[in-house]
């Protein structure tokens, strides 16, 4: 029994990219080219009338760009895939596409094997990631998140930024001073500080407060 096609959809505003996937894929017996799109709406227009495994789209493109596209076809009743085929590999860009549904991104240098096997894992539902962009996303994960301080405990920072002591900080913001030490000790766990200077000199370094007037 001859295994059924997997049935796949082609978007992408620029004719001859277009043309060239198509061709790329039109002598795998394993994959129908079923419709093809020159840009987001009819892309989404052809995905529910033609429900296809997988819809290929390019990022950007007229009318509607891939990424609202890709979220309206995943919202969709069709059940199709949607894999994302671009030169773009910015983090702004890869985490567009994936929050909006995409369940994996490749770039246009991927080779002609590399999108076969994209498309049926992404018929099955596995994520599909090129390399560079596998290795920005783990880099971003891996980036240390950035400091937040509280309005209160840039203030304390401020003032010790200044020179002034726990009890001169507690009389200017009228708190009391064992408050000071309580917003100190949070803010020397969030900058991982080692004293009152070296909160002072990263908080700064990170521009989570500004320069005291007496240095400016």
């Amino acid at each position: 029994m001859t295994e059924a096609r997997l049935r796949v959809l082609i978007a992408d505003d620029h004719t001859v990219m277009r043309a060239g996937v198509v061709a790329l894929l039109a002598s795998e017996p394993s994959i129908a080219i079923v419709g093809e799109a020159g840009d987001g709406r009819e892309a989404v227009e052809l995905a529910e009338s033609l429900a296809p495994d997988v819809a290929l789209l390019d990022l950007r493109m007229p009318v509607m760009d891939g990424v609202d596209a890709t979220a309206r076809i995943v919202a969709g009743r069709s059940g199709t895939r949607v894999l994302i085929l671009t030169t773009y590999d910015t983090d702004t860009e890869i985490e567009r596409a994936v929050e909006a549904g995409a369940i994996g991104y490749l770039l246009k240098d991927a080779t002609r094997e590399q999108l076969v096997d994209a498309l049926h894992a992404a018929s099955r539902g596995e994520t599909v990631l090129a390399p560079r962009v596998a290795e920005r996303l783990v880099a971003r994960m891996r980036r240390p998140a950035p400091v937040a301080l509280t309005a209160r405990e840039e203030d304390v920072l401020t003032a010790v930024a200044d020179g002034l002591s726990n009890a001169e900080i507690a009389r200017r913001l009228t708190i009391g001073e064992a408050t000071v030490k309580t917003h100190l000790l949070r803010v020397f766990a969030k900058l991982d500080a080692n004293d009152r200077t070296h909160a002072v000199v990263l908080a700064l370094e990170q521009g989570l407060i500004t320069r005291p007037s007496h240095d400016r």
